[in-house]
């Protein structure tokens, strides 16, 4: 008679998963408030990515941004996704761009990732319609600089939601460019 020895694997049933919040933020959103995740691209090689309420709404691996200014639209009050379009700042037509700017919907969040170039051909008009959204950087933005945003068609202030990283040579990440830049949070439900 031969005798067997194996080995089980007992796990406690008390064992808990990780949380994972919604678009893998590392902290949970409390009740009225929407969670996001904006990151910007990395050079001109990897693109954006905007995430809002566990939503992929752009990037690289859905084939919907490109270079310059990725902009996404999300209802401030239902987080319902209004539309996504991405404007090419360094040899695209800025009227493009001013046409969607002015037509944002009162309510919206607008959810903006840079990639490659999103300043050469940001005008004063533009870099006007982006600091009524609630940017500080706006009048900042040249080219190839890293910026990610969430602002608000209605806001009253400067949105607590943006970070900006000026090309500069000789402290860029990357050759010709600096590194990408993340924000997440939490934006409460109707506008910011």
């Amino acid at each position: 008679m031969s005798s067997f020895s194996f080995c089980a694997d007992f796990r406690s049933e008390t064992t808990q998963k990780p949380v994972r919040n919604k678009c893998d933020n590392e902290k949970k959103c409390p009740q009225d408030f929407f969670a996001f995740k904006i990151t910007s691209g990395a050079a001109n090689v990897v693109g954006p990515s905007i995430c809002f309420e566990d939503q992929i709404l752009m990037s690289a691996v859905k084939n919907n941004i490109g270079r310059g200014l990725n902009i996404a639209l999300v209802d401030g009050v239902t987080g319902a996704f209004q539309k996504h379009q991405y404007f090419d700042m360094y040899s695209g037509d800025i009227n493009v761009l001013l046409k969607f700017l002015k037509e944002i919907p009162e309510g919206s969040l607008a959810l903006m990732a840079s990639f490659d170039d999103p300043g050469t051909k940001l005008n004063p008009e533009a870099r006007t319609l982006l600091t009524k959204l609630g940017s500080f950087y706006a009048k900042d933005i040249g080219f190839r600089d890293s910026w990610v945003f969430l602002g608000a068609k209605d806001i009253r202030d400067k949105s607590p939601f943006e970070e900006y990283l000026k090309n500069k040579q000789e402290q860029n990440k990357y050759e010709g460019w600096p590194e990408a830049l993340k924000i997440e949070g939490c934006v409460p439900r109707k506008g910011i």
